[in-house]
């Protein structure tokens, strides 16, 4: 199973990289991809500290809100927020 292919960014650019994981980048710069599907919470203590359903932390140099917007933007990639109940809307049939 190739879990690494390349997605048409919004620009029509060619993003390389893993179909289920986000980019972060560690305290000492470097860069790393984490599956965003097992982040259970994510906490600012001031670092970034991210805590996965395993029991891991890993401590970021991006912010809460960007950690928060990259899961987002993958949710949406996948699909996942696609149900009109997950999106919180209310009156969608």
């Amino acid at each position: 199973m190739d879990y690494f292919k390349e997605k048409e960014g919004r620009a029509g650019s060619i993003l390389p990289g893993p179909i289920s994981m986000i980019q972060l980048t560690r305290l000492n710069g470097k860069t790393f991809s984490l599956n965003a599907l097992y982040i259970e919470t994510v906490e600012s203590f001031p670092d970034t500290t991210i805590t996965l359903t395993t029991g891991r932390k890993y401590i970021v140099k991006e912010t809460e809100e960007e950690v928060r917007k990259k899961v987002t933007n993958y949710y949406r990639t996948i699909q996942v927020l696609s149900n009109p109940h997950l999106r919180g809307d209310e009156n969608e049939e």
